[in-house]
């Protein structure tokens, strides 16, 4: 079961799609186009097959030479689509620790959005390919209430989804509140441990009876009561906890509103959202910001990495 934009190609040939990549990109000048149709349109399973088929026909390495053949964004799209599903997250958080300055952008969006089982994998994986642990590496890089909150998102222990005890949400959404509104300065500890713990259905109630017992959006109070990347990421987990595909519809919107486009995050999310829920994103963003993923990706992009972002998105919600 998917809600993504991309889906396994049929029929699929490996052998001939590598092919076709091979000669888009000998000899002088490189067929752009072809690539990118090809590249879109196979899921990421299938991708990796057309890797390894044009290894075994070639001797050469396809993302090698997307990268030689490929410049600027266009060339980032094509990479991060042939990069495989199970590294896609732990790689992206890998380059958002290292070096000079750390990207808590990255950190927020993708700790604030996966399940429990994704951040599971995502640790593993971590261990597995950069011998080292994630949640040391974070420590290292962060501090105060958001190194704290990303730490509880990271031991993946939220309560699994179950029958709602009333009396409990009263009770959270008590505590939230007189943690948040009621008191002189912040109790950041209170929002950590509910937002970072609770279960989703128990939250969503949480947030209504937040609303009827203070008159605040919880979202409000964050906003008053917070600031910095604290603020973005219990901000973020709010969103997640409410709806993943409106956190993402909103995440994407504001990548490519005002001067300039971010384009790592537009990227990041097109690509790591495809084969999941891309299709409820573009609901949402039709829904909430009263044009189309589309539509803004038409306005906002050009040339062939608007062509290949199109063809990701997959259509139009006129």
């Amino acid at each position: 079961y998917t809600r993504g934009t991309v889906t396994a190609f049929s029929p699929f040939d490996a052998r001939a799609d590598a092919e076709a990549l091979r000669k888009a990109m000998k000899g002088m000048g490189t067929d752009e186009e072809t690539i990118l149709k090809i590249l879109t349109s196979r899921n990421n399973a299938q991708r990796q097959e057309i890797a390894s088929a044009f290894k075994t026909l070639f001797g050469r390495n396809l993302v090698d030479d997307l990268k030689s053949e490929l410049t600027g964004k266009l060339e980032t799209l094509m990479v991060s689509l042939m990069r495989p599903t199970r590294i896609f997250d732990a790689h992206a958080l890998k380059h958002a620790i290292k070096g000079a300055g750390t990207n808590e952008k990255v950190l927020t969006e993708i700790l604030a959005s996966r399940t429990s089982a994704e951040v599971q994998n995502i640790k593993q994986v971590y261990l597995q390919e950069y011998e080292a642990n994630l949640e040391d590496k974070i420590t290292g890089e962060t501090s105060g209430h958001f190194q704290r909150l990303l730490v509880v998102l990271l031991q993946a222990n939220r309560d699994p989804d179950g029958r709602v005890d009333e009396g409990l949400v009263e009770q959270d959404a008590q505590v939230l509140f007189r943690a948040g509104e009621l008191k002189w300065g912040t109790d950041e500890e209170k929002f950590i441990t509910i937002l970072g713990t609770r279960s989703v259905s128990h939250l969503r109630r949480v947030f209504d009876k937040y609303m009827t017992i203070s008159g605040f959006q919880i979202e409000e109070t964050i906003d008053r009561e917070t600031s910095g990347d604290l603020e973005k990421l219990l901000l973020a987990v709010v969103k997640c906890i409410r709806s993943v595909p409106a956190y993402f519809a909103e995440t994407l919107y504001y990548s490519m509103k005002g001067a300039g486009t971010d384009d790592d995050t537009l990227i990041r999310v097109m690509v790591s959202r495809s084969e999941i829920d891309l299709l409820d994103i573009r609901q949402e963003f039709r829904k909430n910001f009263a044009k189309s993923l589309h539509q803004m990706i038409q306005k906002d992009t050009s040339g062939d990495y608007r062509k290949a972002l199109l063809l990701l998105c997959g259509g139009d919600d006129e």
